[in-house]
């Protein structure tokens, strides 16, 4: 045995304390009620088959050609160690007591290894006990046993009572309780047990030395470990191995590898545990790299054919990415255990290589190899990964026939199954059926409800576990933060961010970034700005989830201003920034905003990201070139649903139905099925387009040919265009037989039609209901009073308007926006706020000179104030559309196209102003108001006057 002589130092500054008494007085246990393991038990817990050459040896004492001495007696008992057969032990434990050997040191001390190491605890214990003076050896082999089996506390209990006895320990006996320290993590006994090796002298025997690298490095003391282990004067390759396998299982594993290397530097050469601990380290870090030099190491030092540095190779290529290298490897081994199956399938199911996880499964199988629970886990994933149900359901039954004891990871595989195959009832019953629930069951379930888009049994879920106090963790308030998004239920957003505070987690940066999101979908905006600006940690997720909520509720010049944050802080976006920030372009009609974010998307090379191209083909329709729209979506690699549908709707609203419905029926050859959405913007193309026999095909054969009922906007669409087209009988008929009743769009669609052609019967029916539903809104009296000015109606638009001053309603104020060198500038009627009004309000003098030389005449009478003509005609020529379009003419150079976004339908004076503003000053006006977009060139407009 090698023996070595440890510095004394270096152990008193660790242990300073330990030096005043030879033991220190242990801390005392109480015995568990496991303790003694009853004889029942006994027999049941170590089931071990009889080598050939123990039952050769047997054979030859029943036949009586055996010499009854102790010596024969000790070999035949070590070999029962060895193979772990209890059976065997035992009938050589009964020849012993026959030949009354039994009172035999070495015998006894052979038959407590013996059970020790086969977890025959009792038998152990009953003879430690029977002995008149227990020796040291009878109780290390004890103490031994219970340590190798996981039993620390055991161990730890069994040297107490050995110490209260005044058997001293060696060598042998401290590495065992040392090790029975490291499996309690209890590094205020593993330090008395350090002092007490110092004290007798034992510290310098290298296995005890590696052995308190070990403890302290377990109990998370790295620097003392890594200490005590630099004080070693012949580091053997079991010490290196020791410090750098504590490394790997505590997740180190660059500090590891770089011991590794230090190891082979010091010319130590590596045994196959060093090589399988340093293979192990390269799966934590998926690093291929270093996983093949270490695999040459193997070959070159003739371990390939090594087992468990096989199995480490597999586990190592597999979670590094390569999985034909990892089945290349697999291959190589001549008889594959448990272990190597399991590798081999866990790592095609991390790769997602599910059909490939399934074909070794079956395999396995084949090759008579009994799947456990691990096997098992993996399989369960793969299952989910596919959708495969059945095949769920089999090994379900396999499992429910085996009568196992429930494992947790099988049980949240079965979950997980059930949730990806939408049934959630069997989820819940295997959840149910648990015996202990754990926080990551529960939270498979709560994603399973989430997925399978049941949001409120999710957020129920969550609340029934939060009474019965099992516990959450950042993954369940993500999920039903996420829930509650969905539902926009902003009442359970807050209690959920109440008790995210009162947890403690409210610091967590995914729980933060999870508040943030689903206040920003709940339309909650300063609640996500409040929680964004006292934000700990701003990071990429943080920035797009309130560009996002920004965006999609009208704040898209805020949007625009935190991407120059982003920018400013130097976080590098990713498509879905992109995709907010275009969406808040689009909503504001910034083109060259846009067109600047276009070229950063080019720049970070998501061109080819669908979202993206999604987006811009989406903003350049918004902004008003359709021709820009088409290119995006022309390079669009892999169009989807969503693309075609974005390209479709944009056409209709630009008033190309026909190019609109050619693009429609691209789409169908191309394999790709509409959404009811896609349907909405056919509709909408043929309604603006005045294409109503196409329209009645298509809405007609919705279900028969694309499995989609028509919904309240398809109805919508429909009944306004049919409207337009004066067919107002067959657009009631269609409202009455409707199989829901009607909403607001459809009732809206019949006063906007009734406006058209002066229908005073159907425009009050109309505004009744939609009175009824949607009380808050101007715009239905707006329509009503236009409709009785136009019939002369002079009293009924009185009582209109005394209708809307009792109600408190407000007519809402006609916007206008227009974007000018990257900034985007807003009008109101009769608005002076702007810095150039006087050049604004001298270009609309002398525009309306122009216009009324080339025979425009001002539509006063759609005018409803109590004013005379002079003052109305004033009123008209400062709409807020037409200062807009002025301040374009001023402020961009001559001949680019004028961009203006209004929050209204465009008014019927300024539509006719416009097709001769356009031709005097030789300038494209496009134009988008609430329901479409109009291009004015050369005194036409693109709607043809049908809008």
């Amino acid at each position: 045995m090698i023996k070595w002589n440890m510095k004394l130092w270096g152990l008193l500054s660790l242990q300073k304390p330990l030096l005043n008494r030879l033991y220190l007085p242990f801390e005392p246990f109480t015995v568990p009620t496991h303790f003694l393991f009853p004889a029942k038990s006994i027999q049941t817990s170590a089931k071990f088959s009889g080598d050939p050459q123990t039952t050769a040896s047997l054979s030859s004492i029943q036949k009586g050609s055996f010499t009854p001495t102790s010596i024969p007696y000790s070999k035949l008992l070590s070999q029962c160690t060895a193979s772990k057969s209890v059976s065997s032990g035992m009938e050589v434990h009964a020849h012993i007591v026959r030949f009354g050997l039994s009172e035999d040191p070495n015998v006894r001390n052979h038959l407590i290894n013996l059970y020790s190491k086969c977890r025959c605890f009792g038998y152990a214990r009953k003879l430690v006990e029977e002995s008149t003076e227990p020796d040291l050896v009878s109780w290390s082999a004890l103490i031994s046993g219970y340590a190798q089996n996981g039993l620390g506390k055991e161990a730890v209990l069994a040297f107490h009572e050995m110490h209260l006895l005044g058997v001293k320990c060696n060598e042998f006996t401290f590495p065992s309780v040392l090790k029975a320290c490291s499996i309690m993590k209890n590094l205020q006994l593993g330090k008395q047990v350090h002092g007490a090796a110092v004290v007798t002298g034992f510290e310098s025997d290298v296995f005890v030395a590696n052995t308190l690298v070990v403890m302290y490095a377990k109990c998370w003391e790295f620097r003392d470990s890594r200490r005590l282990f630099n004080a070693i004067p012949e580091r053997n390759v079991v010490s290196w191995n020791a410090l750098f396998s504590c490394y790997v299982q505590s997740d180190f594993s660059g500090e590891a590898l770089d011991l590794f290397q230090e190891m082979v530097l010091n010319g130590i050469r590596p045994n196959e545990f060093s090589l399988s601990s340093i293979l192990n380290a390269c799966s934590g870090l998926g690093d291929g790299g270093q996983g093949r030099k270490i695999h040459g190491y193997l070959i070159k030092l003739g371990y390939d054919t090594d087992l468990f540095s096989a199995n480490a190779l597999v586990d190592m290529y597999a979670k590094a990415g390569d999985m034909e290298d990892a089945i290349t490897v697999f291959d190589e081994i001549a008889q594959p255990d448990i272990v190597s199956w399991n590798a081999v399938i866990a790592g095609c199911v991390l790769r997602e290589s599910h059909v490939w996880a399934l074909n070794l499964f079956g395999q396995m199988k084949r090759s008579k190899i009994c799947p456990n629970m691990f096997t098992l886990s993996s399989v369960l994933k793969a299952c989910a990964g596919m959708g495969l149900k059945e095949l769920g359901r089999q090994l379900h039954s396999k499992l429910i026939k085996m009568d196992i004891e429930s494992d947790l990871y099988v049980d949240v595989g079965l979950i997980d199954v059930y949730s990806k195959c939408n049934m959630m009832d069997e989820a819940r019953m295997v959840f149910n059926l648990m015996p202990k629930k754990d926080l990551i069951a529960c939270n498979a379930v709560i994603s399973g409800h989430s997925q399978n888009g049941e949001e409120m049994e999710a957020v129920a879920f969550f609340a029934e576990l939060y009474k019965e106090g099992l516990g959450f963790n950042q993954t369940t308030l993500f999920t039903v933060l996420k829930s509650a998004a969905s539902l926009q239920a902003i009442n359970v957003s807050r209690q959920v961010h109440g008790i995210s505070v009162k947890s403690g987690f409210h610091s967590d940066i995914y729980v933060i970034n999870s508040i943030l999101d689903t206040y920003g979908k709940c339309g909650c905006v300063d609640n996500a700005a409040r929680i964004f600006e006292e934000c700990p940690i701003e990071d990429l997720v943080a920035f797009t989830s309130m560009i996002t909520a920004y965006a999609q509720h009208g704040q898209g010049e805020e949007a625009l201003k935190l991407y120059l944050q982003l920018q400013d802080r130097g976080i590098k976006p990713d498509p879905f920034v992109y995709s907010s920030l275009l969406n808040a372009c689009a909503n504001l009609s910034a083109y060259e905003q846009g067109k600047q974010i276009h070229v950063q998307i080019l720049k970070f090379g998501f061109m080819s990201d669908v979202f993206a191209g999604n987006s811009l083909v989406n903003m350049y329709a918004k902004c008003g070139s359709i021709d820009d729209a088409g290119c995006a979506f022309s390079e669009i690699p892999v169009r989807g649903i969503v693309s075609w549908s974005a390209m479709i709707g944009g056409l209709a609203q630009h008033g190309h139905g026909k190019q609109a419905l050619q693009l429609f029926n691209q789409m169908l050859k191309d394999g790709v099925p509409p959404n009811h959405i896609t349907l909405v913007s056919v509709l909408y193309a043929c309604n603006h387009a005045g294409l109503v026999t196409e329209a009645r095909r298509y809405f007609d054969s919705m279900e028969d040919l694309f499995g989609i009922e028509p919904m309240q906007e398809h109805y919508a669409c429909m009944i306004d265009l049919l409207g337009r087209a004066g067919k107002l009988n067959e657009a009631m008929e269609l409202v009455n037989t409707m199989p829901f009743q009607a909403n607001a769009s459809v009732w809206g669609a019949l006063l906007g039609a009734a406006r058209i052609h002066k229908n005073v019967h159907l425009g009050r029916q109309a505004a009744e209901m939609l009175l009824t539903l949607e009380p808050e809104k101007s715009g239905t009296h707006v329509l009503l009073a236009n409709i009785y000015a136009s019939a002369g109606m002079w009293e009924n638009v009185a009582s209109v308007r005394r209708l809307m001053r009792d109600s408190m309603v407000k007519k809402e104020p006609g916007m206008s926006w227009i974007e000018v060198k990257d900034k985007v500038y807003t009008f109101i009627v009769g608005d002076r706020c702007h810095y150039r009004s006087k050049e604004i309000y001298a270009k609309l003098d002398d525009l309306a000179d122009l216009m009324n030389k080339a025979g425009y005449v001002p539509m006063v009478e759609i005018d409803l104030h109590d004013l005379d003509q002079s003052e109305k005609k004033q009123l008209l020529l400062h709409h807020s559309e037409k200062l807009a379009v002025a301040f374009g003419l001023i402020a961009t150079p001559p001949g680019s196209p004028i961009r203006v976004k209004k929050n209204l339908r465009i008014c019927v004076d300024c539509h006719t102003a416009f097709k001769f503003i356009c031709k005097i000053v030789s300038r494209e006006i496009i134009m988008r108001d609430i329901n479409r977009f109009h291009h004015f060139k050369d005194g036409l407009c693109s709607c043809g006057d049908y809008w």
